[in-house]
């Protein structure tokens, strides 16, 4: 990881002379803070609570729900094709998204300090080591790298601190033998900083591949017949900026629409009694649970309702972009055939938003008032219609980045499980 800036050489030095007892209070402040569940706090401490499978491991680093879902298919593929595959994740909401790609391995992120990803390294001894987006923690790259493990940066997205800290990005990505772009223009940004192109790729960007999401399919006809045809649109993955526009734009909305509807998914399930509160001092009806009975308002408190919003509601308000999150993946959404608006800070996805902006799946709203204006509008029409039926198409046009990355992945396994090059931990 040379040449090293400043910044970098600091946190490389602190994170190897952090005091025990201070590592052991980070941890526990951080595992307290997700709410896992406390017989795992040993995991961020690099300590395992699972054993190691014999033969090939891909280790994939996916911080939360959204990267975990967009590499989810991709370690299908991995474990289809013979590797054993463990997800690593900061978040506990991603750690239960992990729970549903069958046959992977998960364990919490250990610290990036260097006796946390030592004692995860010589436990696990990946073959190959994915991180998913831009979550770049140094000690755990240097450490990596420092063994040989070959290394991919998948789906990397636009960056701004690639624009204000240009060297240290550089000095980052230049531990990877292979990066995945989910567009030219990301491609481009990465090469700026002098990485060698043939290991920078852009394939498209895997969460435009990902199958769509999955639902109950006995328990989606008793939703439908709760909502029993009322006109009814949803907001979903919302934060404190988005609830209060919310909230405002179905009053407004309702007001055109007597009878409407809203299904209120936040981001952070365990938000739900604060939201709770907020819908009911505007005057709403809502009720939490699995089923939405007869509530003017739906409140989901709990993981894994997305796949059954996207196919209920035909209009849909994606948050994180009123606020400072910087938006979230509007693919899942779209692949379903929902229509959506979403709000003007869209960072995080700007080139999959700009996508379905421009073949009119997708609608920016520059706040509440505006979003109660579009709902107003929309609910009901034939352009709701059209606007659907463009998501769809714009994802049938779409799917090529995950056998592209997959072919890219076999690579460089191929490279480390050459005759001569065991795995880590070879089958006996």
């Amino acid at each position: 990881m040379s040449p090293a800036p400043w910044p970098l050489r600091l946190w490389l030095g602190g994170s190897r002379a952090l005091p025990r007892l201070a590592e052991i209070t980070l941890a526990r402040r951080v595992h307290r803070g997700q709410t896992s569940a406390p017989a795992r706090l040993r995991e961020r401490l690099g300590r395992a609570t699972l054993d190691r499978p014999e033969g090939p491991l891909v280790w994939i680093n996916a911080a939360s729900v959204g990267e975990v879902a967009s590499v989810a298919d991709l370690a299908r593929d991995l474990m289809a094709e013979g590797a054993a595959v463990l997800v690593t994740t900061t978040t506990t909401t991603g750690g239960s998204r992990v729970r549903r790609i069958e046959g992977a391995l998960h364990q919490y992120q250990p610290l990036d300090t260097a006796r946390a990803t030592r004692a995860f390294l010589d436990h696990w001894q990946p073959d190959l080591a994915c991180f998913v987006e831009g979550d770049l923690w140094p000690r755990l790259l240097a450490e990596t790298a420092a063994r040989k493990v070959p290394l991919a940066l998948l789906n990397a997205r636009p960056s701004k601190s690639r624009a204000r800290a240009p060297r240290l990005s550089a000095a980052l990505l230049s531990c990877f033998d292979l990066v995945t772009a989910q567009s030219e223009a990301v491609r481009e940004d990465i090469l700026s900083l002098g990485l060698d192109p043939a290991r920078v790729l852009a394939p498209g960007d895997l969460k435009s591949a990902a199958s769509p999401l999955p639902a109950d399919p006995a328990r989606l006809p008793l939703l439908e017949a709760d909502f029993a045809g009322a006109p009814l649109w949803a907001a979903v993955s919302t934060h404190a900026e988005d609830e209060p526009e919310v909230i405002a734009a179905h009053l407004a909305a309702r007001a055109a629409h007597p009878g409407l509807r809203l299904i209120l998914a936040p981001r952070h399930p365990d938000r739900a009694p604060m939201v709770e509160r907020a819908l009911r001092e505007a005057g709403l009806g809502v009720t939490r649970g699995e089923r939405p009975g007869d509530a003017e308002v739906w409140l989901v408190d709990r993981m894994g309702e997305t796949g059954a919003i996207f196919r209920l509601a035909p209009l849909v308000f994606l948050g994180g972009a009123f606020g400072p999150q910087g938006g979230h993946n509007p693919w899942e959404a779209a692949a379903l055939g929902a229509a959506l608006l979403h709000g003007p800070r869209v960072d995080n996805a700007a080139g999959a938003y700009a996508a379905l902006d421009g073949a009119g799946a997708a609608r920016e709203v520059a706040d509440g008032a505006a979003l109660g204006q579009a709902v107003a509008t929309l609910i009901g029409t034939p352009e709701l219609g059209t606007m659907r039926a463009a998501a769809r198409k714009v994802m049938a046009d779409r799917g090529q980045a995950r056998p592209a990355t997959l072919a890219a992945l076999r690579g460089l396994m191929a490279t480390r499980l050459a005759p001569g090059h065991t795995s880590s931990k070879a089958a006996p």
